[in-house]
């Protein structure tokens, strides 16, 4: 039954990398949005798993247990969920020299904040969407200084560092 009247839950969040490397962020987060675990709170008797839990696959419209979730805990479902969030929407790319920001967010955004840490750095990042895009990098300011691209070599990070995106075109 789970093989063949089942939707498998991994490629939830690869339809989100694949939104979110089109440019489409409103796309991307209405994807990642509708497959949380909390987005089938309204439905927790049919589903029958913990409503904060992603799940391995959920039987599909043909199964005679249509809606019934299986597999908790042993998926690899959070995973690419928590990827697809923090790569590819809020658009933290670490590469071997450094890290690319470069988000892909809904149009309605003001931007956001985080806090993260980066190869033993502190990372304060402030990304300001004022033009209401979805994708876009105009300019990135660390600690104080405007980088030429989106990427922030590893060699020129602080202890704590200030990051500040402008998102537009």
């Amino acid at each position: 039954m789970k093989e063949n009247g089942a939707i498998f839950c991994h490629i939830q969040g690869w339809a989100v990398m694949a939104e979110a490397m089109l440019g489409h962020g409103n796309r991307a987060y209405e994807y990642y949005h509708s497959f949380l675990p909390a987005a089938y709170n309204n439905r927790a008797e049919i589903r029958e798993i913990e409503p904060y839990v992603y799940s391995q696959s959920t039987h599909g419209k043909y199964s005679p247990r249509y809606g019934a979730s299986r597999l908790p805990w042993l998926t690899g479902a959070a995973t690419w969920a928590y990827y697809s969030a923090c790569f590819s929407i809020l658009g933290l790319q670490p590469v071997p020299d450094g890290m690319v920001i470069d988000p892909c967010i809904p149009d309605r955004w003001d931007g956001y904040t985080m806090n993260r840490r980066f190869r033993g750095k502190e990372l304060h990042i402030k990304v300001e969407n004022h033009g209401h895009v979805e994708k876009g990098v105009k300019q990135i300011i660390l600690n104080q200084k405007v980088l030429t691209s989106n990427f922030i070599p590893a060699d020129e990070l602080l202890p704590v560092n200030e990051i500040k995106v402008v998102m537009g075109k």
